[in-house]
């Protein structure tokens, strides 16, 4: 992961710590937005990996799909 990507990381990382555990389990998709979110930045890098999530966050809305979306993958 890029030191970038790290610094983009600190906010999600932050609400799975404080916020997440009052909020509770109700994410639409599986994997959850937090872990969509760090594995697209660790695969992705800071730019791409967050549109990458912050279109996922868009899709998270009450007439939205859900099930199993998976970070696309990385070119490897």
């Amino acid at each position: 992961m890029t030191p970038l990507a790290h610094i983009a990381a600190l906010p999600v990382r932050a609400y799975r710590l404080i916020f997440s555990p009052w909020v509770g389990f109700n994410c639409r998709y599986q994997p959850t937005c937090s872990a969509y979110a760090l594995e697209a930045l660790e695969k992705h890098g800071a730019v791409k990996g967050s549109w990458l999530t912050l279109r996922r966050i868009g899709r998270c809305h009450p007439l939205g799909s859900s099930g199993y979306d998976p970070v696309p993958p990385g070119k490897e």
